[in-house]
């Protein structure tokens, strides 16, 4: 069976991913918070953990691999939002719990085995705090519930490389005076009359973010399961705090073997935010008609553990080579998927590596796509860009640029451009390029011919004075 190498963020190197059962594959990732539409950052680590989640399949079996991943339902931003908007809480997230499915269903993205809601599972939240209480790790204090961090100091901060005195120095938040230590953190919290809550035996509340993931991963993957993964924005405290909770309740399990976390997502080169004027949704995305599959394309193109870069340029030429590589794959049905592009993918994700073998299979099939070994070798590169998630039905609207028969101005720049060749006067060439660079055309030329390629934004209607 082929092999998996994977960053471990608990080891600090690259493992070989052996499962604890490989007929039951089994992974958990941190999902939103919905209070809102995803914006573009929030769907960096939807791509990368659905990449592997595709690649385990592919190695281990489709029925062989579970993906959890949670959606917070309760949370303070959740409640302000329904404050200041009036609209009852369960109606706000059941909306943008569809938003997320929908524009990341958008990005090609498979839907997990399981998507947990945090509200479904708080009886589950309330049975863990008990238990940590029981065993020592836990207190309750002013109608809060604290998980006590020096209860297990031998193991906390593991992940993130912290000590507990480093991080009680570091800290410059305003203590709550029912803390024993700094660094403990909140595992139930009350609810007045306004908030949702749930009655508990440290009266009526809600959870706090961190035992949420704690609860849902242990019910649905049990006490050790392979892959937990997230933003590394997650790992300290959230990451940290799930360690704690979940090998503190569960002594005799693992939790999580392996964790890994992608990189943060600028734009432009700078942070995206609001006050910078470059932050967007992906909903902002796909409504201005860059289509979901162009998106997906410039993440892939990044490895996960580098930070990622969106400009404009970039997503313009990934649809240039989209609308390429769908023209040659039209209406060809997935041989299977080339493991030499391949290999790449199984060393830590590295999808960049895997794009650019793709690209140069993609290139090579052109020169050689009249014989029977080239058509079987488009049937194969079209299954290993579906392992990638590209090159699927329904991802994107490709039919913002019209079909238009443009043989007649290939073979005019063509004939232009033989005339030039001679008479060492490219004046026509020239103005005919730029008048279909104008039109949204992309114009490629080598010896044998020019092909014409509408992008986003082609309108015929500039081609008529050219007829």
């Amino acid at each position: 069976m082929t092999t998996i190498k994977l960053h471990n963020t608990k080891s600090r190197s690259k493992e070989a991913f052996a499962p604890i059962n490989p007929q039951n594959v089994r992974m958990y990732v941190c999902g939103p918070t919905v209070y809102d539409r995803a914006h573009l950052g929030n769907a960096r680590p939807v791509v990368v953990f659905d990449v592997l989640f595709r690649l385990l399949r592919h190695v281990y079996g489709a029925d062989h691999v579970t993906y959890a991943r949670n959606f917070t339902d309760v949370d303070d931003k959740i409640n302000a939002r329904a404050a200041e908007s009036g609209r009852e809480i369960g109606e706000i997230t059941a909306e943008t719990t569809q938003w997320f499915l929908d524009d990341m269903g958008a990005l090609g993205a498979l839907e997990p085995t399981h998507m947990p809601r945090a509200t479904q599972y708080i009886p589950q939240m309330v049975a863990m705090i008990a238990d940590l209480i029981a065993r020592g790790h836990a207190y309750a204090a002013e109608g809060h519930v604290l998980f006590a961090v020096d209860s297990w100091r031998e193991g906390y901060g593991q992940l993130s490389g912290r000590s507990v005195d480093d991080m009680i120095a570091g800290a410059r938040v305003e203590v709550a005076p029912y803390k024993k230590n700094p660094m403990d953190f909140v595992l139930w919290k009350p609810s007045d009359a306004e908030q949702p809550g749930w009655e508990s035996p440290w009266g009526r509340g809600r959870p706090g973010w961190h035992i949420e993931c704690s609860a849902m991963s242990h019910d649905l993957l049990g006490d050790s399961f392979d892959i937990h993964g997230g933003g590394n924005d997650l790992m300290f405290p959230h990451h940290e705090n799930e360690i704690a909770q979940s090998c503190c309740a569960n002594p005799k399990g693992e939790f999580a073997r392996y964790w890994l976390h992608n990189e943060m997502l600028q734009v432009e080169g700078k942070k995206m935010s609001k006050s910078l004027g470059n932050f967007f949704t992906v909903r902002d995305l796909l409504d201005k008609g860059v289509p979901g599959e162009v998106v997906r394309f410039v993440f892939l193109q990044t490895h996960y553990r580098k930070p990622m870069d969106w400009t404009e340029k970039k997503a313009a030429e990934a649809e240039k080579t989209l609308r390429r590589w769908r023209k040659l794959s039209d209406g060809v049905q997935p041989g299977k998927p080339d493991e030499v592009v391949l290999q790449p993918l199984y060393d830590d994700l590295n999808t960049s590596d895997t794009i650019q073998r793709l690209r140069a299979m993609a290139r090579a099939i052109e020169l050689d796509l009249e014989t029977p070994e080239g058509k079987e070798k488009l049937e194969d590169f079209v299954a290993t860009a579906n392992l990638l998630g590209l090159l699927h039905d329904g991802l994107g609207d490709w039919t913002a640029a019209p079909s238009v028969d443009l043989s007649a101005h290939e073979a005019q720049l063509f004939a232009a451009r033989q005339t030039a060749m001679e008479t060492k006067d490219f004046a026509e060439v020239d103005r005919l390029k730029s008048a279909y660079t104008e039109a949204g055309l992309e114009v490629r030329m080598s010896k044998t011919g020019v092909e014409l390629v509408p992008g986003r934004g082609f309108d015929a209607a500039k081609l008529e004075a050219l007829a």
